[in-house]
Formats: C-alpha cells, sequence, structure tokens
C-alpha cells in the first residue's frame, strides 16, 4: 500500500508503479467517485479501446413464459 501526501494545493502524486501498472499516461483523464469514506480513481480510456471488451459475452435473457 502507498500513502500519498495531499500538497497546499490539494494535489497528489499518483506512485510510479500504480501509474505503470494501471497504464495511466500524462494528460490522461481521471474519474473520482467518494465512496463512503474512500476516494476511487478511475482511468478513463478512449472509446477506440473500449472496442472489443464485450466479445463472448452471454447475450441469452431468460424471458417470462407469457412474454414473446
Amino acid at each position: 500500500m502507498n500513502a500519498v501526501t495531499v500538497s497546499p494545493k490539494f494535489q497528489v502524486v499518483i506512485p510510479k508503479e500504480i501509474r505503470e501498472a494501471m497504464k495511466i499516461k500524462s494528460g490522461q483523464k481521471i474519474q473520482m467517485i467518494s465512496y463512503g469514506d474512500r476516494i476511487e480513481l478511475i482511468p478513463i480510456k478512449p472509446m477506440k479501446e473500449m472496442r472489443g471488451f464485450l466479445k463472448g459475452i452471454d447475450t441469452e435473457v431468460a424471458r417470462d413464459s407469457d412474454r414473446v
């Protein structure tokens, strides 16, 4: 676990090993979410990178017997 310090301008630096593991690049957008008593940072990926990420997903939906 890595600890970071909040600067007087309320900035933090993401540790190098986390940036590399998450493939975060300089200038990349990151979504910040407050969840309970913690803060989560989620890298926003370009739409081109998202293409095909649902490949192989089961699209079969259970339907009620009275529906077509």
